[in-house]
């Protein structure tokens, strides 16, 4: 996956931690994570995302959709994006 979308999100969350955008894919990466959750995220919520950000929530909900999430690069990048937010 050349620039995959969880790359791109890492990179949000890593430029500016602290941001409502990072912080905002960070909850939709982490409600995507709860397996058997329900995925529970509010769509209201993309009213608040730029278009670039919005765009990679989409990119995300698709991966769930596909069934590419929960795999060792999913895994790794959501452990390195809660390391990034843990230490901002």
């Amino acid at each position: 996956m050349p620039e995959s979308v969880l790359n791109q999100v890492t990179a949000v969350i890593e430029d500016n931690p602290r941001s409502g955008q990072a912080l905002l894919l960070f909850a939709l990466v982490k409600t995507l994570d709860i397996e058997k959750g329900g995925h529970m995220y509010l769509l209201s919520k993309l009213k608040d995302m730029t278009p670039e950000s919005r765009q990679l929530a989409f990119q995300l909900m698709n991966l769930m959709a596909e069934g590419k999430i929960h795999d060792q690069q999913w895994r790794q990048q959501v452990d390195n994006m809660e390391n990034i937010i843990r230490t901002m």
